[in-house]
């Protein structure tokens, strides 16, 4: 148990002022219980107590009989120059929430090529129904309570020994479990990012990414995509005009293109994060689909700049929601914060049934053979689109997507619409530009649906129309 006293109190009043200064806790909003928070942070309920009353002695919250403490005072910078804040809308995320919308409506008429995980059939193996019933036998608890702010302790030492396999090195304080890698993008914005700042993110990139950004009034400066990583020259041009706190990137298997950040690009844009005191986020969804040696930017910079973001959506199964962050241990205490603050916790159920599947030998086989099946599926892939003449922007050796030019096809839009209408469904790259109203030529597809007969038959009569 964390000991309890004076520094612990003060340490615990000065988080949660932060939370509140930086607008995480806004007006209105009710603290966790003074039993919830002490056993979250393994301390007695009186530091907390004495916490929370340093806090209503600065006027950030009130006591309410019988309800808790409440946020009573929440001021950005904004609002103390007197600016009105801008408040972001849904609507202006809302081509991305259509596009989501849209993939997971699972229409079993519809072949859906813009899927982003690996066909149902791929993963089947990995046999949930019996991890299920063995959870269910033996960690009936976890079936009925909250987990830890940072998550199931034993999947995340199992996250240690994996990301010691990268040569990336992180104690178990320093990681923590998520609902996905998408709420794990969530925590970082939430805690560093207020309406105005600007944000790097690759471009093209990771769509929910950009309707995130919008949804909270961030400014998503693209950074081109080229064949071995991020355009570093474009990069430090940016960095002499905007003051970004955070590059959103993606090393390894990068979501269109299919591209990996060479060792080269990986390091200077290191240098060039240290020069600008910026930090790099390290999306690397698909580490289980590609080999341990590519290069990944948290492996040199061993988590003093980067927040590594990993998920088990495209190699366990997506339903599950687990994900994982890795940074500095003082960072990763912070966004254990805000995930309580935001959702409690996160499934301990689902992170039992995810270690129990990770432990298995029969993982690695797996794994192996996800692999193989990725390879052979880009190969075929790759001819298939060859075959209709489609300009393709990296052909790799594998890789769950594709990104590839139609011949005569320069709105993807409009030609994403004719293909639905005839059943397919595609991915426009217009979705994935930082600027969603910039046209686009090219799509992105999903290797493990190309060689599907319905896509050549809406594809040859799309492109004759």
């Amino acid at each position: 148990m964390t000991p309890s006293g004076p520094g612990l109190t003060h340490s615990i009043a000065a988080n949660l002022s932060r939370q509140i200064e930086r607008g995480l806790l806004r007006a209105g909003h009710k603290l966790p219980s003074i039993r919830e928070y002490a056993e979250a942070n393994g301390c007695s309920k009186n530091t907390v107590i004495s916490a929370f009353d340093i806090l209503t002695a600065k006027g950030l919250v009130e006591p309410r009989r019988g309800a808790g403490f409440f946020v009573v005072h929440a001021m950005n910078a904004q609002q103390e120059e007197g600016e009105a804040p801008t408040a972001p809308t849904l609507d202006s995320a809302m081509d991305t929430v259509w596009f989501m919308r849209e993939q997971l409506r699972m229409k079993s008429d519809v072949l859906n090529l813009a899927e982003g995980s690996p066909p149902i059939k791929w993963l089947e193996e990995t046999r949930l129904d019996l991890v299920h019933q063995r959870i269910a036998r033996t960690g009936i608890g976890s079936l009925f309570r909250h987990g830890s702010r940072y998550g199931y302790l034993p999947l995340r030492q199992h996250l240690q020994r994996k990301l010691a396999e990268y040569e990336i090195h992180a104690a178990p304080g320093q990681i923590v479990l998520t609902h996905g890698a998408t709420q794990a993008m969530d925590m970082v914005l939430r805690y560093f990012v207020r309406p105005g700042d600007v944000v790097f993110v690759d471009d093209p990139g990771y769509y929910p990414l950009f309707g995130k950004l919008k949804l909270c009034g961030a400014v998503a400066i693209g950074v081109p995509r080229t064949l071995d990583g991020p355009d570093v020259d474009v990069l430090a041009s940016l960095l002499k005009q905007h003051r970004p706190k955070l590059f959103f990137t993606q090393s390894v298997g990068h979501n269109p293109t299919a591209t990996d950040t060479s060792a080269a690009k990986a390091h200077r844009i290191l240098q060039l994060a240290e020069a600008h005191d910026m930090l790099i986020v390290e999306n690397d969804a698909l580490a289980d689909l590609k080999p341990r040696s590519t290069p990944r930017m948290a492996t040199l910079d061993q988590l003093r700049r980067t927040i590594y973001i990993g998920s088990f959506s495209k190699s366990v199964s997506a339903a599950l929601r687990v994900g994982f962050l890795a940074c500095d241990a003082g960072l990763a205490s912070d966004l254990a914060d805000v995930k309580m603050l935001t959702h409690v916790s996160s499934s301990e159920y689902c992170e039992r049934i995810v270690e129990a599947v990770l432990s298995d030998r029969y993982f690695l086989r797996h794994t192996i053979r996800l692999q193989d099946k990725l390879r052979r599926a880009t190969a075929v892939g790759i001819r298939v689109l060859e075959d209709f003449g489609a300009n393709i922007y990296r052909k790799t050796e594998q890789s769950l997507y594709l990104w590839a030019r139609l011949p005569g096809q320069d709105d993807s839009v409009a030609f994403a619409r004719a293909m639905l209408e005839r059943g397919v469904m595609l991915a426009p790259g217009a979705v994935f530009c930082a600027q969603a109203d910039t046209p686009s030529p090219w799509f992105r597809f999903n290797v493990g649906y190309l060689n599907d007969p319905r896509f050549a038959q809406a594809l040859t009569a799309a492109l004759r129309a």
